[in-house]
């Protein structure tokens, strides 16, 4: 049985003794998804020559056509993987690229999507470009403003965050890619927060590359992502593992689909459970998925209130640019790393809920989630665990 007969909570594993704030980290899969998974994989171990051998190709089909409803994109432009950062390496290591081009990011990027960018940068002779994008801020138009500043001729590629990591901001993404490609730039998304969070319309936005997580914000099984290249770019993209079909004599499939649906012998089920993750989410409120999104950021928000008030601050950001993350600068002074505040939190009042350094030592920001499982008490709880725990290390 699943909606508001039972409590939203209860379709989770999560310790219900953890304050669970942190849903942007990993996400977190309802059981009845994670039972859909274990009969998958119970159906390919009962025939796995079928499973596999004849009827792995319909099955990824048919994952990408209700993925591609969901994300406003044509199902031929969708290739599963296992993770956005997959995806982030996937696109860097098939593009070529001349010494002495540019890749730009901004400072408010994921590290290992920035790691993929500089591991290629060091092979091919290439310059990373980091934007810097303040942070507290007041308007999206700040965002485009200095990452458009960062731009040059030689800039080949932006790698730019649809939503933010550390910072919880949802960056003004259909303005940036049309404006770096009225200067030629190719945009590659990391969205890896943004399927589930915001509305999407890949086909619409135009990017080049457009890469995100299903098991963050959709609740999908650990380990299901996508990647979208738009049609004219595909031809240059190949997957990072090489199997059967770069030789493929078949003329009924892309050379796309073809490199792409078939990386080797792997569990598949994470993909295959993620239409099944799609209905049940969807379902658990009246409005379907307008309507959790809607209260996730509704929820957020007022976390964010709560934190702010408590700490004694203006909210960091505007609310448009806010989604399911919401972050919040800490006091300067603290003498506690990061990492202190996050143990002291979790071992003492049990507490999920990360802090990192901003943007560089000694200025430190919290960042809290809301899915539907989280409720407005559980914010109270940290705010005043937090004021405790800043108080003793001040």
């Amino acid at each position: 049985m699943i909606g508001g007969m039972i409590p939203p909570a209860r379709h989770f594993a999560l310790d219900p003794a953890v304050t669970y704030l942190n849903h942007g980290a990993f996400g977190a899969c309802p059981q009845p998804v994670l039972d859909a998974q274990r009969d998958l994989r119970a159906r390919l171990e009962s025939e796995p020559v079928l499973f596999i051998g004849r009827q792995w190709e319909g099955l990824m089909d048919a994952v990408r056509a209700t993925l591609g409803t969901f994300l406003g994109a044509d199902p031929d432009d969708l290739a599963l993987v296992t993770n956005a950062t997959m995806g982030v390496n996937t696109v860097l290591r098939s593009l070529r690229f001349e010494a002495g081009d540019e890749i730009l990011l901004t400072d408010h990027g994921y590290n290992a999507s920035a790691n993929a960018a500089r591991f290629v940068a060091e092979r091919h002779g290439l310059r990373i470009v980091v934007a810097k994008v303040p942070f507290p801020l007041t308007d999206p138009q700040e965002v485009t403003a200095a990452v458009l500043a960062a731009a040059t001729p030689r800039t080949r590629l932006a790698l730019l965050d649809h939503v933010t990591s550390p910072t919880g901001l949802v960056f003004p993404i259909e303005a940036l890619v049309r404006a770096l490609a009225d200067r030629g730039i190719d945009t590659l998304v990391d969205g890896a927060h943004a399927p589930g969070m915001l509305p999407l319309a890949l086909d619409a936005l135009g990017a080049a590359y457009y890469t995100g997580n299903c098991h963050k914000w959709v609740c999908a099984p650990k380990g299901s992502a996508f990647l979208h290249v738009r049609k004219d770019r595909q031809a240059r993209i190949h997957p990072l593992v090489i199997s059967h079909g770069a030789n493929s004599g078949r003329t009924d499939r892309s050379r796309f689909r073809l490199l792409f649906d078939f990386t080797g012998t792997q569990d598949p089920t994470a993909w295959l459970a993620t239409p099944d993750a799609l209905r049940f989410m969807g379902s658990l409120l009246p409005g379907g998925w307008e309507a959790l999104r809607a209260q996730n950021r509704a929820r957020v928000l007022r976390g964010r209130s709560i934190l702010c008030d408590a700490l004694g601050i203006a909210a960091p950001a505007p609310e448009s640019m806010i989604g399911s993350l919401a972050t919040v600068p800490l006091p300067p002074g603290l003498t506690p790393s990061p990492d202190d505040i996050t143990n002291t939190l979790f071992d003492r009042h049990r507490i999920e809920v990360p802090t990192w350094f901003w943007p560089s030592a000694p200025a430190r920001i919290l960042r809290v989630s809301a899915q539907i499982y989280n409720d407005e008490s559980q914010y109270d709880r940290l705010a005043a665990a937090l004021t405790e725990v800043l108080g003793a290390r001040a």
